[in-house]
């Protein structure tokens, strides 16, 4: 199975023609992870989006009053880290693989480069962002209510 099956299926990617899964697909990495390991730091540089293809990731928040805020789990098939690769922001969040995880990475810079030489990518992937964002959202005001 190539990698633009595998991106194919992610929500981030879905709405892509075969064309742009070809070339995002060909930007990505893979990577591992042992169970454990931080995957990325709040607070830390927002380098790469990174899409889980096997195993499963806490996120996680550090809030002001030194506690920490489990804000949700992912598995295969689903990404973080896109709004720190989009906006170039500081990452929000930990995320730490709570088993073994293997990944795909798409640094930063080679998203952003695309996304600006290919600009209908850009438009098809807004909506889920938006959406993940609101739906993060809910979650927060949720556990505070």
């Amino acid at each position: 199975m190539g990698y633009e099956t595998i991106i194919g299926k992610v929500e981030l990617f879905s709405a892509l023609s075969p064309k742009y899964l070809k070339k995002v697909a060909g930007l990505c990495k893979p990577r591992t992870f042992k169970a454990g390991e931080y995957i990325v730091r709040q607070g830390d540089e927002g380098l790469g989006l990174f899409i889980i293809t096997k195993g499963r990731v806490r996120v996680s928040k550090k809030i002001s009053d030194g506690k920490v805020l489990d804000i949700a789990t992912h598995g295969p098939g689903e990404f973080i880290g896109e709004m720190s690769v989009l906006d170039g922001a500081l990452r929000t969040a930990d995320v730490i693989a709570d088993t073994d995880c293997e990944c795909l990475v798409l640094l930063a810079w080679d998203f952003n480069s695309l996304m600006k030489t290919n600009p209908a990518i850009a438009l098809e992937i807004l909506p889920v962002v938006v959406k993940r964002f609101r739906e993060t959202n809910e979650k927060l005001i949720n556990l505070h209510y």
